[in-house]
């Protein structure tokens, strides 16, 4: 079960570098900040878990997280070399992916450590939103979790329906697939149906109207 475990977690921090990689490509960046971009991406939100945690980052003692990065980061540059051009809903998917993921490992790995079904679920959410938060802030974009859109939601909507599965069905396995998938597609249909919450206006109260209006 954890090389399992192991093996998901590289895959979410491939899919979350891609991410990184896609957003340095839009921004024109240099061969370095792509690297830099595409890590932060991929290892931001499970290093701020495991320092919450008080756990060993998980990356510290492991090189194949690094390799990986430089493997998902150098395969979509040459990629984009050839093309030239990509879709903004690319980026939107890789990060829709990895979003997934990184929550389903986050709770997980919360709940390993003993913390409440509470605590994991914010943790699931903290790791999957965290990297494409400090990505966008780098980018100096506003971060996609505070656009409106759905986003840290379907992180707790995933959160749910791993604690429910586990605690009824006591599958640990069912509740991890359900996770990811509760997450990814609650995502993708939020992203093609653009469906969102109230956003705050300031044109919605007359006193922070601008006063040239």
């Amino acid at each position: 079960m954890s090389t399992w475990l192991y093996w998901v977690d590289l895959a979410g921090v491939a899919v979350f570098a891609i991410s990184g990689t896609l957003m340095a490509f839009r921004k024109s960046m240099d061969g370095f900040g792509v690297v830099v971009l595409a890590a932060v991406t991929a290892i931001g939100g499970g290093t701020l878990r495991d320092m919450i945690l008080n756990v060993p980052v998980y990356w510290l003692t492991d090189k194949n997280f690094f390799i990986v990065i430089l493997v998902a980061a150098l395969g979509t540059m040459a990629m984009l070399r050839v093309t030239h051009w990509f879709p903004m809903r690319y980026l939107l998917l890789a990060d829709a992916i990895g979003l997934a993921f990184f929550n389903m490992m986050g709770l997980q790995k919360a709940l390993a450590y003993g913390t409440t079904p509470f605590v994991a679920v914010f943790m699931g959410v903290m790791t999957g939103v965290f990297g494409g938060l400090i990505r966008d802030v780098i980018c100096r974009e506003i971060p996609l979790v505070l656009r409106g859109e759905l986003y840290a939601m379907t992180c707790v909507a995933g959160g749910i329906v791993y604690i429910l599965t586990e605690t009824y069905l006591h599958n640990m396995h069912l509740a991890m697939f359900l996770c990811v998938a509760t997450t990814l597609l609650l995502r993708v249909a939020a992203i093609h149906w653009h469906w969102h919450f109230w956003v705050f206006k300031a044109s919605d109260h007359p006193m922070l109207r601008n006063p040239d209006e």
